[in-house]
């Protein structure tokens, strides 16, 4: 069983997510290694959650200009890492230790933050769409 980090999971209301995001991340999670790795591509990952491949390759872009997931320098096929702020461990000392490296790499530049989208004002919010009659037929 995986102890899973927490400490980003409070700010994802604020991150804008869309729900191709949302469900992807949610496989990331369930498929990561201890320490957040995750080797599949998006593909595999997208059908997971019933994505095609076109809106699985959207949503990890949506995913990655957060820092929710990173990719290795190479760019490695196949391989992503969860931000150590929301990815799982093996033990609770190597969660500690993680979040605590995490930090010092945030403040150092070499690890970016969880970004959440900086707007002027709030995005409006999606009307509800009323209900309109419609004649039956006869």
């Amino acid at each position: 069983m995986l102890i899973q980090a927490s400490a980003g999971f409070g700010m994802l209301y604020r991150l804008d997510l869309t729900k191709a995001a949302m469900d992807l991340l949610s496989v990331l999670i369930e498929r990561q290694e201890p320490g957040g790795e995750v080797n599949a591509s998006q593909a595999e990952l997208g059908a997971r959650v019933g994505l095609s491949r076109n809106s699985a390759n959207t949503a990890m872009a949506l995913l990655e200009s957060r820092h929710l997931v990173l990719r290795p320098v190479d760019r490695k096929y196949r391989t992503y890492y969860l931000h150590p702020y929301i990815a799982s461990y093996a033990t609770q000392e190597e969660l500690e230790d993680a979040i605590e490296d995490a930090a010092v790499r945030i403040a150092e530049g070499e690890l970016p933050d969880i970004t959440a989208p900086l707007y002027e004002t709030a995005p409006p919010k999606r009307q509800p769409q009323g209900l309109k009659p419609v004649r039956a037929a006869g």
